[in-house]
């Protein structure tokens, strides 16, 4: 089993919804954090309050995710989060856009996998999620982007998984199917029709402390609400 209760847990694509949560949970369960993203200056606040180590990176660009990974040092966890959503009619999509969310979405999840797993391997443990979403088991009209990206990441964690596993490290990915609630996007009527950004990130602490002989490589999290 993964040690749950200490270590170092890097997240990439901090902002200010789910991986703020994530960031909060994971340090009040004692872990030493290391928070990454393109933009630094907007994690200030959350470093300071997690006593993280906010490092910027671009998760599709190799030698900033390799030195990423040199600085975070051994780690116990690693979360990816990052995607790059674009829209429209297929015929209208700016390729170089569709490039830009498929480098973000998918290339990236793979540099930082592949990072993740030479850090973990020499001390056969750890845990390695991906933040995916509803477009990675259906298609939705006006969201090819998206849906190729996050199809390609899902099929990444499941064959980490299905390599990884065997070796000690857990790889799980997270659909979340359903809106997360911010300060954009509050919820609707108090009902809970929106995913909480906390809740979510239960689920995560959830998988981080899966004993190895009940790992998941896959779950689901939508509101209650929400139809199949």
């Amino acid at each position: 089993m993964n040690d749950p209760s200490s270590g170092t847990a890097l997240i990439i694509g901090v902002g200010d919804g789910l991986s703020a949560s994530l960031a909060r949970l994971l340090a009040s369960e004692g872990y030493k954090l290391v928070l990454a993203a393109r933009d630094t200056d907007k994690l200030g606040a959350l470093a300071k309050e997690t006593k993280a180590d906010a490092r910027r990176c671009d998760a599709s660009e190799p030698a900033e995710v390799a030195a990423l990974f040199r600085a975070a040092g051994p780690l116990d966890v690693m979360i990816y989060n990052p995607s790059y959503r674009i829209g429209g009619p297929l015929i209208e999509l700016d390729p170089n856009e569709v490039r830009r969310s498929l480098e973000i979405t998918a290339f990236g999840a793979f540099l930082a996998g592949r990072e993740a797993a030479r850090a973990m391997l020499p001390r056969g443990k750890g845990t390695i999620l991906f933040t995916g979403a509803s477009a990675g088991v259906k298609g939705y009209p006006r969201s090819a982007p998206f849906a190729m990206g996050k199809f390609a990441l899902r099929g990444l964690a499941q064959s980490m998984a299905r390599e990884l596993h065997p070796q000690g490290i857990h790889v799980g990915h997270v659909v979340i199917d359903g809106g997360i609630r911010s300060g954009r996007r509050p919820d609707p009527d108090g009902r809970d029709a929106t995913l909480a950004p906390d809740s979510i990130a239960q689920s995560y602490l959830f998988l981080i402390r899966q004993p190895r002989d009940a790992w998941s490589w896959e779950i689901e999290v939508r509101p209650w609400l929400e139809t199949f």
